[in-house]
């Protein structure tokens, strides 16, 4: 299952456009939609890359795999797979709100993101600075 650049940044602008031109659509009031219904496009792109990163990882089961080779991508990818879920949980929790089926504060809605945010940036910091320390 591997995609070429192209077909990746394709299938994200595909989506994009989608998700952008439904959230339009519903903030204009042309559309009477479900909030779950215009980020339909958001999650169907969101579940692509978990499975792909799934099976990335599973990769790792069959037999002959060093472990010693990867041990650096692994983290990368569970990383990612937690950021992913963060993601979705941010997504999912403000559909609930915009439906109005809950009754939580905006500030606990947002939660999820900004732990996904603190983490890319302790990431980033990492990242930038392991290799001046030598």
């Amino acid at each position: 299952m591997r995609m070429s650049l192209t077909q990746r940044v394709l299938l994200s602008w595909t989506f994009t456009l989608i998700f952008l031109i439904m959230l339009v659509l519903k903030l204009d009031s042309k559309i009477h939609w479900n909030w779950f219904l215009i980020f339909l496009p958001v999650w169907t792109f969101d579940t692509i890359l978990i499975l792909m990163l799934v099976v990335k990882m599973a990769g790792r089961c069959k037999p002959g795999y060093d472990p010693r080779d990867d041990q650096q991508n692994l983290r990368q990818r569970v990383l990612y797979l937690v950021a992913m879920l963060l993601k979705l949980g941010f997504c999912l929790t403000l559909c609930a709100r915009l439906e109005r089926l809950t009754d939580i504060w905006l500030s606990v809605v947002c939660v999820p993101l900004w732990a996904m945010l603190v983490g890319a940036m302790v990431e980033l910091g990492y990242n930038v600075f392991h290799y001046r320390r030598d």
